[in-house]
């Protein structure tokens, strides 16, 4: 018979990497390897060290538990701020960054494994948190004494498996930077959506306030934000510093929102902007993107873009 243990209500945390693929890129397989499996230790030892329990590795991830979200709280912290002081030396290619998610709720334990619904929502949390980014439930944020961390509220985000949104919340760890990587709130975006075409090839020609850059689909990924290092800078301090992501999938151009206050994206034929929330949508044609701020706001920092294909299909 298995050894059940009645439920408990648990803090889960769910840590993984970010950046794994371009590190093995970067170094190759064995210093690569050594990299992760060393960060991943470490992740091990900021659970135990902070009062919780290891229940189990998932390659790049860890799953924990703490008998309080404050104790959950603390830990993450430290971790963050340990790994980025040690790698904030190393070039953007030989990085590797944690992300985080916690929930609380109530949790079964069977031969030391955990599960419950806090141990999922703490894994999707995890899943659609940005790279260097802690995300928390409402349930986890409200056991939490005031001051002990700093708090953005996310506002309301879709998860995978849940059928009503999730309210979460960020927690800022950095210190001495957070004037640099925090953002001024904008809007909250509610609802989803995404409309596309597919093309074998393509191009990206992007222009803020005048200045005009432009992508080929080889190039790969780009990062729009406000950081020194995104591929298309945009200077305004209500943008995040990584703001979305665009990927390149079979000749077509998917933007990804990894902000702390959503992006809208607003096409040229005139239909209702799409609002993104750690979502995805696929750009096509020449339209604008409002980061942090919705369209209805005549200040709002937008982003023009065009898309150009070669054999476009529609989707």
């Amino acid at each position: 018979m298995p050894d059940t243990q009645a439920s408990q209500i648990k803090t889960v945390v769910f840590a993984d990497i970010s950046g794994s693929t371009a590190l093995y890129d970067a170094l190759g397989n064995a210093e690569a390897t050594r990299a992760v499996t060393t960060l991943t230790r470490q992740m091990g030892l900021a659970i135990k060290n902070a009062g919780g329990r290891v229940v189990k590795k998932l390659g790049d991830g860890v799953l924990g538990v703490f008998g309080d979200g404050a104790a959950a709280a603390a830990g993450v912290v430290e971790l963050m701020r340990e790994q980025h002081l040690a790698t904030r030396a190393l070039p953007q290619s030989h990085r590797l960054a944690v992300r985080v998610g916690l929930c609380s709720g109530e949790v079964v334990e069977v031969d030391g494994d955990t599960y419950g619904d806090a141990v999922n929502v703490a894994a999707r949390l995890c899943e659609i948190a940005a790279p260097g980014e802690i995300l928390a439930s409402q349930e986890t944020v409200q056991t939490l004494p005031k001051g002990l961390v700093a708090l953005v509220r996310m506002g309301h985000m879709e998860v995978r498996g849940k059928s009503d949104p999730v309210l979460a919340y960020q927690l800022e760890w950095r210190e001495d930077e957070t004037t640099d990587f925090m953002t001024v709130q904008g809007g909250l975006p509610s609802e989803i959506g995404a409309l596309g075409v597919v093309a074998a090839h393509g191009k990206l020609d992007f222009d803020w306030r005048g200045t005009q850059q432009s992508f080929m689909a080889a190039a790969g990924t780009l990062y729009i934000g406000r950081g020194a290092n995104c591929h298309v800078r945009v200077d305004d301090p209500r943008v995040s510093r990584m703001h979305a992501r665009v990927d390149w999938r079979q000749g077509s151009a998917v933007l990804t929102d990894l902000s702390s206050f959503g992006t809208w994206v607003r096409f040229a034929d005139g239909a209702a902007p799409v609002q993104l929330r750690r979502e995805s949508c696929l750009l096509h044609g020449a339209g604008e993107i409002a980061m942090s701020v919705p369209f209805a706001d005549a200040a709002a920092p937008v982003l023009r873009f065009g898309v150009s294909s070669m054999g476009a299909l529609s989707v």
